[in-house]
């Protein structure tokens, strides 16, 4: 059964003096049924984050345009678009006299195929329905101390470096990058990337129901208000794409070929 993208891209500022988090879906120009979907989460100081982030979401949007599906890896489309962003990010501190960084977290959807990358703690969570059937594990330091087994993953919710990230794009060391793929997408698949704004205040399961009992618009505004109530005036900026593949529906009197 074909299936077909219901897709959303959101964002709001929360309780931050500047927006510093860039989202975006991109169809690729030339084929039809790919597309690019991005969060980036800017950090460095005033116009620093914004611009590190503007930064991932132009590298990527300039590479799928390049992007030959059947004939390239996505991974490399994203790996490349990482590394080249990772760059000209550190290059603009000497152009800006700031210290820029972000995490990225980008997915190439194709046709019986989707790939997955990312670098910092921006999530994709992968549902199928409502039950998750994976999600990113963060690089940083309280993820690698649950790895470890020095804390347990309830109390690395409430640990006072829960924030502190162990690589980024922009930083003074090479990034690192873990990719995976889903190689065989069918109806009910729901994904939802997005910045750590939006995940601290959800438990995987409520938004395993969110992502599957409405559409991504809809997903989109309810996790946002959510969001907004929890953080109680101290929120994050919040960006999030979500996208679900559903089956193709046929239009009345249509024949197929």
């Amino acid at each position: 059964m074909p299936l077909t993208i219901d897709a959303c891209a959101a964002q709001h500022q929360g309780d931050r003096k500047e927006q510093q988090d860039r989202v975006a879906i991109f169809p690729h120009p030339r084929h039809k049924g790919v597309l690019l979907a991005i969060v980036a989460d800017g950090m460095g100081g005033h116009t620093g984050g914004a611009l590190a982030a503007e930064q991932v979401v132009h590298t990527a949007r300039t590479n799928l345009e390049h992007f030959a599906p059947g004939e390239e890896n996505p991974r490399y489309l994203l790996e490349n678009s990482m590394h080249e962003a990772h760059t000209m990010i550190k290059a603009s501190r000497f152009i800006n006299e700031k210290d820029p960084h972000s995490t990225a977290v980008a997915m190439v959807v194709q046709p019986g195929h989707i790939t997955w990358g990312y670098c910092g703690d921006s999530r994709l969570y992968h549902f199928h329905g409502k039950h998750l059937q994976t999600r990113t594990v963060d690089h940083s330091y309280v993820e690698h101390l649950v790895a470890s087994g020095r804390i347990t993953p309830l109390q690395a919710l409430t640990h006072p470096n829960r924030n502190v990230l162990m690589t980024s794009l922009g930083g003074e060391n090479a990034p690192r990058f873990d990719f995976a793929e889903h190689n065989a997408p069918s109806a009910g698949d729901n994904f939802i990337l997005c910045s750590d704004g939006i995940w601290a205040y959800f438990s995987d399961d409520e938004l395993g129901c969110l992502l599957n009992e409405n559409s991504a618009r809809e997903a989109c505004q309810k996790i946002i208000r959510l969001a907004r109530e929890r953080a109680s005036g101290s929120g994050d900026n919040l960006s999030l794409v979500v996208i679900r593949l559903q089956e193709a529906t046929r239009k009345p009197g249509h024949k197929p070929a």
